[in-house]
């Protein structure tokens, strides 16, 4: 009958197998691997015809582009009347782009989907390094690719985390550069190869030289452990909102936003100072005296269910990405007479969806902060007269 079965092969050992899936492939006559690059597929069947999709992988434009081809391609052999058997690597349900395709688009065409399940990578590589990955505050897992990509790292740096995939030293390098702008040079690594097969590897090392290591495969993972000073920013909210809980500090839970308002203007003028000196130390010191501000202010505002620091933070950078769309859009930029050009024009906009459809702002010297110091209040007027 048309079915797509989806088996997960475990993470590389035979004997990691479940019962299920070795019942499973020996009774089976056809078997389509996402790719022949896994250990156990030199254990499967040998009656089993066995086809794989790598070839794919060396015309694909990108691995998604790879991932929607797969899918189409199962979903197809699956409404034959025999339907498919396809096998992954791991859990069909764990760092398996193409499992999740597969379900949309077989639902899409009204065919049924069985997964029988396998043993992921995660749990030899917690066994390999000896980590319960609840005898914390929980561990993060995420795709090398994910990290490869970003220019900082979507971590908490106070949380262990497993990096899945890293399968070239190319990957592991644009990894590293990531980390790094979160974590020292020095911050010590585990490097998992192979983990659940005999030829299970934990290699120590240093951040800096992740890159270094000579060996890479499809079955490399990276540990990366927490800092060693609590350094996130929910661990700075637990914080202030311990200070303001009752047991907690008297001067600071009778503050209001506007009891803090004279401090955070002195300490702006502090941070300000550090910058005209250029001295790096006092600005981190002033810097985190600032963030200490809006941190409390957001734990009043969540308190009087105003708003929260998660709302602050979805604003500014729904902002951002709104007022760059030449580099979060499809929009070019030829100089920076038309950038400015079109960032005014997106503030203009903006502020008449917040005035109300169709109305412009009428005051040309609206919004200019009172509390401005004259001297930096009149510049702010006389460059917006200029504009004029």
């Amino acid at each position: 009958m048309p079915l797509v079965i989806i088996v997960g092969l475990g993470p590389g050992a035979p004997e990691h197998l479940t019962i299920q899936a070795q019942q499973l492939l020996a009774s089976a006559s056809e078997l389509w691997l996402r790719t022949r690059y896994h250990p156990v597929v030199a254990h499967l069947p040998p009656a089993l015809t066995i086809h794989t999709f790598d070839t794919l992988y060396e015309q694909g434009e990108s691995f998604e582009a790879v991932y929607i081809a797969i899918a189409e391609e199962v979903v197809a052999l699956g409404q034959r009347p025999q339907g498919v058997l396809y096998a992954v690597p791991g859990h069909p349900w764990v760092a398996e782009r193409t499992v999740q395709l597969i379900h949309r688009r077989a639902t899409a065409a009204g065919l049924e989907v069985r997964t029988v399940p396998g043993l992921s990578f995660i749990e030899p590589s917690l066994t390999a390094i000896g980590l319960d990955p609840l005898d914390s505050a929980g561990f993060q897992l995420v795709d090398a690719t994910v990290i490869a990509r970003q220019h900082h790292p979507a971590l908490d740096p106070d949380r262990p985390a497993l990096i899945a995939q890293l399968y070239s030293r190319q990957v592991a390098s644009d990894v590293k550069l990531t980390l790094m702008a979160a974590y020292p040079p020095g911050h010590p690594l585990l490097l998992i190869d192979a983990a659940g097969t005999g030829q299970e590897r934990v290699v120590p090392l240093p951040l800096a030289q992740l890159d270094h290591h000579p060996d890479w495969s499809l079955l490399t993972s990276l540990f990366v452990p927490p800092l060693p000073v609590p350094s996130s920013l929910a661990h700075l909210q637990e914080i202030v909102a311990r200070l303001r809980a009752p047991g907690g500090c008297p001067w600071d839970r009778e503050q209001t936003h506007q009891s803090l308002g004279p401090a955070l203007l002195e300490e702006c003028a502090e941070a300000l100072d550090a910058l005209d000196a250029n001295d790096p130390d006092a600005l981190r010191e002033e810097l985190g005296d600032l963030l200490l501000h809006i941190v409390m202010q957001a734990q009043i505002a969540t308190e009087e269910a105003e708003f929260t620091l998660a709302d602050v933070i979805a604003a500014i950078s729904s902002k951002l990405v709104r007022r760059h769309p030449h580099v979060f859009g499809d929009v070019e930029i030829a100089s920076m007479d038309e950038l400015f050009r079109n960032w005014a024009a997106i503030k203009r906009q903006e502020k008449r969806l917040k005035n109300g459809e169709g109305e412009e702002e009428s005051d040309l010297f609206a919004n200019i902060p009172l509390a401005l110091p004259a001297l930096a209040r009149a510049q702010k007027v006389v460059k917006r007269a200029a504009r004029a």
